[in-house]
């Protein structure tokens, strides 16, 4: 290898170092950062904005020139060892493992490390360096872009696919690998990118658990129903679920019956009710939380593609894709699944399973009965035609079943009470 080509050789592998350590230290500034430099040096406050706006255009032309000079490099060496050899395939392997290896550490560990650790200092150069290239070389990157775009199957990404969501949630797994990021904080980070994907029919609580009023009870029902289920807002209907006319607010009800004790009785929730929100199920996760956000609501009713009620969503469903599920205060540790309170009474919990509790209280159920039932929660469900709260009563062969503790944010029946009665009767129901 003469000395000009090595002179050539290590000018682009160090121009390629540089442009690396570039990348590194302009992808590790944070905003904050940013303001700080473009007020303590205003002369480069018009770059920065611009690589703000728009850093995919910095950082391929970046990459564009970077992946020149190596393989230039690189070309240049193979064709020096070749030269003269007389075995081609020895020659040319020992050329690509030396480039390899001096890449690796010239171009790839050494700038990318110091990049990192002085980004502040290093990216006042490397913004000037990236703008200067833009200048040059942005069309270019952009056709090669379009081109790549073009043969390649799927949509594409118009600024090219060096700069995305993919590469960003990468650098938090390797910062939570690392020690810098808890586990915890990488999920909610990966959450906070997943509401964008995920559909409110997914986080929304089903109709078939919802807890409502019809819109003819009075506000002691009403108040009953809330203290009972715990919910502070209640969905109010008419005809049938299908048609929510307005949300019952506790505070509302309780303002009313405080001012006039003769309106626990006298009037009816319909008379107290505040506006409905309603929103497709198709909606993203997402876009409703910033709706929410925006119109000041913390429940919507989601409605399906034909106009029917198919469940509800409050704030905090939302929040708990983000943070994980939000205890309540009242919650305690899990109930065994059977505890036996005396010989005739026992304490259960909602999720025994319905064959479980024939086997153990020595009763029996008719198919029809327990069809599309697995467990005693949904036992109870089925025979109340609506979600059980707190006192929701129905008796089965023997025995008396008594929804007792809810449980969780969403209240659900935790356990059940079970009683022993004197005549075994067909089921029934009361609520």
């Amino acid at each position: 290898m003469s000395s000009s080509t090595l002179l050539l050789v290590v000018f682009l592998l160090l121009f390629a170092g540089l442009l690396a350590g570039s990348e590194s230290a302009l992808t590790s500034l944070s905003r904050l950062i940013i303001e700080e430099l473009v007020e303590a040096k205003p002369r480069y406050k018009k770059r920065f904005d611009k690589f703000v706006e728009n850093p995919a255009r910095y950082l391929n032309v970046l990459l564009l020139v970077r992946k020149s000079c190596e393989l230039t490099a690189t070309a240049l060496v193979a064709t020096a060892f070749i030269d003269g050899a007389d075995n081609y395939g020895l020659a040319l392997t020992q050329a690509i493992v030396l480039m390899v290896a001096i890449s690796y550490v010239i171009v790839g560990v050494g700038p990318r490390t110091l990049g990192k650790q002085h980004a502040p200092k290093w990216s006042k150069g490397a913004i000037t360096i990236a703008y200067f290239l833009s200048q040059v070389l942005g069309p270019l990157t952009n056709l090669l872009i379009r081109i790549g775009n073009a043969i390649t199957p799927g949509k594409g990404f118009k600024s090219g696919p060096f700069s995305t969501e993919a590469e960003f949630r990468d650098l938090v797994d390797q910062a939570s690998e690392s020690g810098f990021v808890e586990e915890s904080e990488r999920e909610m980070i990966h959450s906070v990118f997943d509401l964008g994907e995920t559909m409110v029919r997914e986080l929304m609580i089903p109709r078939t658990e919802m807890v409502w009023i019809e819109s003819g009870k009075n506000l002691r029902q009403a108040l009953s129903l809330a203290l009972r289920s715990g919910f502070t807002r209640i969905p109010v209907i008419s005809e049938n679920l299908d048609n929510v006319v307005g949300i019952a607010y506790v505070k509302d009800l309780a303002k009313r019956v405080h001012e006039n004790r003769d309106a626990e009785q006298g009037e009816n929730v319909e008379d107290h009710l505040r506006k409905a929100t309603f929103i497709p199920e198709t909606k993203t996760a997402a876009e409703l939380l910033k709706q929410m956000q925006r119109d000041q609501i913390h429940m919507a009713v989601v409605v399906d593609e034909y106009g029917g009620t198919a469940g509800l969503i409050t704030i905090e469903d939302i929040l708990e894709e983000i943070v994980g599920e939000i205890a309540d205060e009242y919650d305690d540790d899990e109930t065994d699944e059977i505890e036996w309170l005396t010989d005739s009474k026992a304490r259960i919990s909602a999720r025994l399973h319905v064959e479980d509790f024939a086997e153990k209280f020595e009763t029996q159920f008719t198919d029809e009965e327990i069809e599309d039932v697995d467990s005693i929660g949904g036992l109870l469900a089925k025979q109340l035609g609506r979600v059980p709260i707190p006192g929701s009563t129905i008796t089965v062969p023997g025995w008396k079943l008594t929804a007792e503790r809810p449980a969780g944010r969403r209240h659900r029946i935790a356990t059940v009470l079970v009683e022993k009665i004197a005549e075994a009767s067909q089921i029934s129901d009361q609520l």
